[in-house]
């Protein structure tokens, strides 16, 4: 089993060119350049709670609004999560967090499964964080979960303030990230009885 999972992909079209480049035993280290700096802190965020090091530039048709560019980075850093972790062996598979940011409360829940399912209990008080579509967050996993397999509830408990509740899904997404990817010396191949995921 690698002690070093690690992927680049990259995906360019006419609407976006993206490449990002995961370490999954990392140190949380991000270096993001979306062109969108919200969302540029929020998957810096990611990377420091999921203690994995992430490098990710995206250059997108923001012009005409962040859409194409938040969905197809979901999409890079679906395939780059699928390509590292391989066959998933040896790794727990599931991860929980809940993570509060000031008044708001959010839960995640990630399993590595192999089926793409996404659960998304969220709603806004305010559709907007500056600039920034909060719509645009559901976009993102749904993205990402059909690129990396994975079955993902996104839950918010409570919350009003858009900026906090989007900072704890982030959070609490990331910390679910690295306790699904870590590798557990009691499991062999993969965690399911069938023998594969």
């Amino acid at each position: 089993m690698s002690s070093t999972r690690s992927a680049v992909v990259t995906r360019k079209t006419r609407e976006t060119d993206i490449t990002a480049e995961l370490t999954i035993e990392g140190k949380g280290k991000g270096a993001i350049s979306t062109g969108i700096p919200f969302f540029d802190h929020m998957l810096t965020l990611m990377a420091a709670h999921g203690f994995f090091d992430l490098t990710l530039r995206a250059q997108g048709d923001i012009e005409t609004g962040y859409h194409h560019t938040v969905e197809d980075v979901g999409l890079v850093l679906g395939e780059a999560f699928d390509k590292a972790l391989g066959e998933r062996k040896g790794m727990r598979r599931y991860g929980t967090a809940i993570v509060p940011m000031d008044e708001a409360l959010a839960s995640v829940v990630i399993d590595f499964s192999g089926r793409p399912f996404l659960v998304y209990h969220v709603s806004f008080l305010s559709q907007f964080t500056g600039r920034f579509d909060a719509q645009l967050v559901k976009e993102f996993f749904k993205a990402f979960v059909d690129k990396s397999g994975t079955t993902l509830h996104v839950n918010l408990e409570y919350g009003e303030n858009t900026h906090h509740i989007i900072e704890a899904i982030y959070k609490a997404f990331g910390q679910a990230l690295d306790e699904a990817t870590m590798l557990d010396t009691r499991i062999q191949e993969v965690r399911s009885t069938k023998g594969v995921l």
